[in-house]
């Protein structure tokens, strides 16, 4: 009986699935999309957080009077990535070396504004650390993802 465990084990712990592109895609952008937390701007209506499959972080938000953000950069600029926060509540910080993430606002009353920036700050929730280190995982593969 013994045996046949070990055996068991054995042959599960052999044959351990590997995340594949695709994988890591779908996984970071559930995960994006599950820990966004939208509570922390009480104007928005609506926004969209994703990761592509060449490697940018994608982020719009879309305000109710019709003021958008936009915010994009390619993963491979990514420099840093940090938590500050809890389990519950907390914001996840991007950087870049340079000034490599895309800001766009439009339909704003000061105006529309194209510029560049180092840092990207996405309030998240529900992050317990394990769920965190996934995400980080995801972010390195496609950082690291050939072009």
């Amino acid at each position: 009986m013994v045996s046949v465990m070990v055996l068991t084990v054995a042959v599960n712990y052999c044959f351990k699935y590997k995340f594949d592109e695709q994988d890591w895609l779908l996984w970071a952008n559930k995960c994006l999309a599950q820990s966004y937390d939208p509570s922390t701007d009480t104007k928005l209506k609506k926004w969209e957080l994703l990761i592509t499959p060449e490697s940018f972080l994608r982020f719009r938000k879309t305000y109710a009077k019709g003021k958008q953000e936009y915010y994009s950069f390619s993963l491979h600029k990514l420099n840093d990535v940090d938590y500050i926060g809890n389990t519950n509540t907390g914001t996840l910080e991007l950087k870049t070396e340079a000034d490599d993430i895309i800001v766009q606002t439009r339909n704003d009353r000061k105006g529309d504004v194209d510029s560049m920036t180092t840092e990207l700050n996405i309030p998240l929730k529900n992050m317990p650390a394990e769920r965190l280190d996934s995400l980080q995982e995801a972010l390195k593969f496609f950082k690291d993802k050939e072009l």
